[in-house]
């Protein structure tokens, strides 16, 4: 910023201060800051020192960590002084226990920043309002100085930074700010809306010049961008336009299951690459929550697609899946020493290090394992009672599910289910009700899904076999992220990035908007300004996708589309099915008679049935019923017909002996593997039969 100002007005920037908010009164108060009690090389405490500092107060009052963690304490903290509250304020409106015991550390945590003539991030807004307030010719000296305010992204401010801009434009009232409302999607950082929506109304004076062409994207992107921003109550009126192309269509992808979904979006950025000269650098796939990357990367590797992960982690790197995975590891492996010694005291079970220490000497002493240590616990008489105690009961939780994998007499994603619940891992995680731990629980939930679909969809599926997929997955060489390749990440993450190609993942109700922002007007509204950050950020081509059933918390969930696909202006929106599908759906879109070849249904022109009489390929069943199979285009789909029974192709009803009449949703493999989910109504829910002994009966 300071380059480009520096660009445009030469050497008359050298008197101005340009940078960030903390930045900037980080410096004011190295020298106005003694006027309040602190000496110009006061420290600035990170995070992590936060941390520390209020874990030192808690420890000091014999606090129930199991109420607050001090993580959970400084992130509320965090938050109410950017909401400008301080801790008598904090004290009366606290509500629950976590509130409470937080409201007993604020006012030490302060007094011990004091003592140590620090501040922390969120005090170098907050210390210059104070010193402003207390001292009115320290905040005149700085209106005189600049006598011109300027601040960019202004929809992102918080109340801290709204109270400082008011008090330095006070006197001449020569205040410019740039922002998009459309674009406020942090409120959870402490983002308030209201600073750029109530502008006009703070300063009654003001001149506000609308920026409505946008220079990035096609026509018919911008036309879906207006499309769903206008459906906002809360925000300022205007309309995007551009001089760009009319553009390609934006893309609907339809899938059955998010599997489906992220092999769809891997053979469109292959498509798109081969036939159209696009590097992998020029595709972006952005999702709602991290749990959705897995699919899409586990797509991506299997193809061998180069991709980055922006603003996280690779799935299987995350920590709390490398922990869920150290304990399936040791249940197979006792004697893998890492996983052991990852885990052994995660969540923590009272094997600190000097125990771990205790143990890894014995095993050298004696030419063991640590996991032999650990099973002759009792003869180590270096251990003390209460050590003695904890390692047997990690033994006997270990050994009991072990025993379980062995004997394979529970299902896979049952046991490591059981077994992350028992060890303690889920309420870990639930302890800390902060947006970080959430999305690790939910990491973890994935993972157990993953294992669930892995189950389903393989024989004699095992812990072991699972964990021999996941390396295969996992072993690639990604220290280096440079080169050509697909960027995945958050729609958060995502703000400020332009790629010539974007998909938008996960366009479910539940997922996108999330369930807890649908009810509330305020959430939603983000939720959707969300959205239209995401489809902003095509240049050319734009995929909206969405599944009809997701592996979520461990079971297959059915899903409806998004209400955000409903709102859209459907005349820039197709349909993609896939290959010669694709075409013969816009054929029977436009009012023309579909191929001869193909027989639709009036409710559902995506799906279809095969009509036989071509030569699609044959096969035979051990039945000895007549089986002909074909594939459906790019999209993969399998088309399974017995004779005497009909076809068995997705959309199709069927009948079932046990559970009734159903719709076919997906076929899968060949000859006795081939397989069919269907969705045999809500009480039911999906089954996966094989069709080998389903006998299932076509009904319409």
């Amino acid at each position: 910023m300071q380059e480009r100002v520096q660009r445009l007005v030469g050497d008359d920037t050298k008197g101005m201060w340009v940078g960030t908010f903390h930045s900037a009164f980080a410096r004011l108060l190295r020298v106005e800051g003694d006027k309040i009690g602190y000496s110009e090389d006061f420290s600035i405490y990170d995070t992590s020192d936060s941390k520390r500092l209020i874990r030192q107060q808690m420890q000091g009052r014999n606090l129930d960590r199991d109420v607050v963690k001090p993580r959970a304490a400084q992130r509320m903290i965090s938050s109410a002084k950017n909401e400008m509250i301080g801790p008598r304020e904090y004290a009366e409106l606290a509500r629950g226990d976590q509130q409470e015991m937080v409201a007993e550390v604020y006012p030490a945590y302060e007094r011990a920043l004091k003592q140590a003539n620090a501040l922390d991030f969120d005090d170098l807004l907050l210390k210059p309002i104070e010193l402003f307030e207390q001292h009115e010719d320290v905040l005149e000296k700085y209106q005189r100085r600049w006598t011109h305010v300027h601040i960019d992204e202004y929809q992102d401010t918080n109340q801290a930074q709204y109270v400082l801009a008011r008090k330095l434009a006070g006197r001449h009232k020569n205040l410019c700010v740039v922002g998009d409302d459309a674009q406020s999607i942090y409120a959870f950082r402490g983002a308030d809306i209201t600073n750029i929506l109530n502008f006009e109304q703070d300063y009654p004076d003001a001149t506000t010049i609308r920026l409505e062409r946008n220079y990035r994207s096609t026509k018919n992107i911008i036309r879906l961008a207006d499309s769903i921003i206008e459906k906002n109550d809360d925000q300022i009126e205007k309309s995007l336009w551009t001089d760009n192309v009319e553009g390609e269509y934006v893309a609907l992808m339809e899938a059955l299951s998010e599997k489906d979904e992220a092999q769809k979006v891997e053979r469109r950025i292959r498509d798109l690459q081969l036939r159209e000269g696009l590097e992998y650098g020029d595709f972006a796939v952005l999702y709602r929550t991290n749990a959705q990357s897995r699919a899409i990367e586990e797509a991506l590797r299997t193809e061998n697609v180069a991709y980055r992960v922006i603003g996280g982690t690779s799935f299987y790197e995350r920590k709390e899946i490398k922990d869920v995975l150290a304990y399936l590891k040791l249940l197979v492996n006792p004697n893998d020493t890492a996983s052991l010694q990852r885990i052994i005291n995660y969540p923590t079970r009272g094997i600190g290090d000097k125990t771990q220490e205790r143990l890894q000497r014995y095993a050298q002493q004696n030419n063991l394992s640590l996991w032999q240590a650990v099973e002759r616990v009792e003869e180590i008489e270096t251990l003390g009672t209460r050590a003695e105690r904890a390692v047997g009961t990690f033994r006997r939780l270990i050994a009991r599910y072990a025993s379980k994998a062995g004997t394979g007499s529970t299902p896979p994603d049952e046991l490591a289910r059981d077994l992350i619940q028992d060890a303690g891992l889920l309420s870990e995680l639930r302890k800390e009700h902060t947006r970080e731990n959430l999305q690790r629980w939910e990491n973890v939930q994935e993972l157990i899904s993953a294992l669930a679909e892995y189950v389903e969809s393989t024989e004699e599926a095992t812990i072991s076999t699972f964990l021999q997929e996941v390396a295969l997955l996992t072993d690639q060489d990604e220290a280096d992220d440079e080169g050509d390749k697909v960027t995945l990440m958050t729609l958060h993450a995502a703000k400020g990035t332009e790629y010539p190609v974007v998909f938008v993942a996960g366009l479910e109700e539940g997922l996108f908007p999330l369930e807890k922002a649908t009810q509330e007007k305020s959430e939603l509204e983000e939720e959707r300004r969300l959205f239209y950050v995401g489809v902003t950020r095509a240049e050319q081509r734009l995929y909206l996708s969405w599944a009809r059933s997701r592996y979520r918390y461990g079971e297959q969930q059915s899903n409806t589309r998004s209400r955000f696909l409903e709102e859209v202006d459907s005349d820039v929106v197709r349909t993609e099915a896939g290959g010669e599908l694709e075409q013969q759906t816009d054929r029977f879109k436009a009012g023309g008679a579909p191929d001869s070849s193909r027989d639709y249904d009036e409710m559902d022109p995506h799906y279809y049935r095969q009509d036989l009489s071509g030569d699609g390929g044959s096969g035979s069943s051990d039945d000895g019923l007549r089986r002909i199979e074909s594939t459906d285009g790019d999209s993969g789909r399998r088309v399974v017909y017995d004779e005497g029974r009909g076809t068995i192709v997705p959309g199709a009803r069927v009948e079932h002996s046990k559970f009734g009449q159903g719709k076919v949703q997906s076929v899968e493999g060949e000859g006795e593997k081939a397989t069919a989910v269907v969705f045999f109504g809500s009480d039911v829910g999906n089954k996966k039969l094989k069709l080998k002994y389903a006998k299932l009966r076509v009904v319409g």
